[in-house]
């Protein structure tokens, strides 16, 4: 199978979306349960179980239809074989931006935060591809690819040795640069370009003080507030979900519907905004880019 891609822009040829199907919450894993510590969201505990199935259902009827978008494209859509993550305790294929990261022709299986999710990788053996295993601790969704240049988030799921070895693989190639954000996740709800020379960022996490070196002479959207996303009993993502996206080609992005005020931005720059409903992204975690995994960019 042919895997090509090298930035989060150039016009897609071939992704995977994801499914919620036998989503679960990790009872037994130690990494997962930290999250009753951490959290900062108090009102409601942190689920544990399977996911009700009217969340799972609905999800799958969004993702269907974001794949059906995509295939009127003429992008090729894959999906992830299901897995009984309900028996197995582990967690969900809802996020394949997670759980592989893709670097040219390269596929890195990460070595994920949460050891629950190892066994995403199992829905994504269609891929017909020789996996390199990375080290450290981190997740594929820390990583923004920018062609020469590969952003890296230190967070709770991502390690300075996951930089390090990042930085030593493609040595040479690519220029990893180490940011420092914010204590979160992932950093496709803080950096999301556009194409090149034209980036959306998180104006509560990236100033000019703190801003990656790449985007010194790009222009900037700067999003201060998203609309509200809503959520059942507990907010699996923050707030900021609502501004992950999926960029098709570099004048066309899919977001969320609720986003108009970024939405009239983009169409300053001449980029179309598809908005296709996600309602259980912040439930879940996870936005339009989150739920994707390009495999091909032109």
């Amino acid at each position: 199978m042919r895997i090509l891609s090298n930035n989060e822009w150039d016009p897609l040829q071939s992704i995977v979306v994801g499914s919620a199907t036998n989503a679960n919450w990790p009872v037994h894993c130690p990494d997962f349960r930290k999250q009753e510590e951490l959290t900062l969201w108090k009102e409601t505990p942190v689920p544990s179980g399977p996911v009700n199935q009217q969340i799972i259902d609905e999800a799958n009827e969004d993702l269907q239809y974001l794949s059906d978008f995509l295939t009127a494209q003429g992008i090729m859509v894959y999906r992830p074989t299901d897995i009984d993550f309900q028996t197995r305790d582990g967690f969900y294929n809802y996020c394949p931006r997670d759980r592989l990261l893709v670097v040219g022709d390269t596929v890195i299986d990460t070595p994920m935060a949460q050891a629950c999710r190892d066994m995403e990788r199992e829905a994504y053996d269609f891929l017909e591809c020789d996996y390199v295993k990375g080290e450290g601790s981190w997740d594929a969704a820390n990583v923004c690819r920018l062609n020469d240049d590969l952003l890296y988030l230190i967070s709770d799921s991502g390690d300075q040795a996951g930089y390090e070895w990042l930085s030593d693989y493609f040595a040479g190639s690519k220029r990893v640069h180490a940011l420092n954000l914010y204590a979160g996740v992932h950093i496709d709800s803080t950096i999301s370009p556009i194409r090149e020379g034209l980036v959306v960022l998180n104006a509560s996490r990236v100033n000019e003080d703190n801003m990656p070196e790449p985007f010194k002479n790009w222009d900037k959207i700067w999003i201060t507030e998203c609309a509200h996303q809503p959520f059942i009993d507990y907010p699996y993502a923050s707030n900021w979900i609502g501004v992950n996206f999926l960029t098709v080609s570099p004048d066309s992005i899919v977001c969320d519907p609720k986003q108009e005020w970024l939405m009239r931005e983009l169409d300053k720059y001449k980029v179309n905004s598809q908005g296709i409903n996600l309602r259980h992204s912040r439930t879940l975690g996870g936005g339009h880019h989150c739920v994707t995994l390009d495999l091909v960019r032109q």
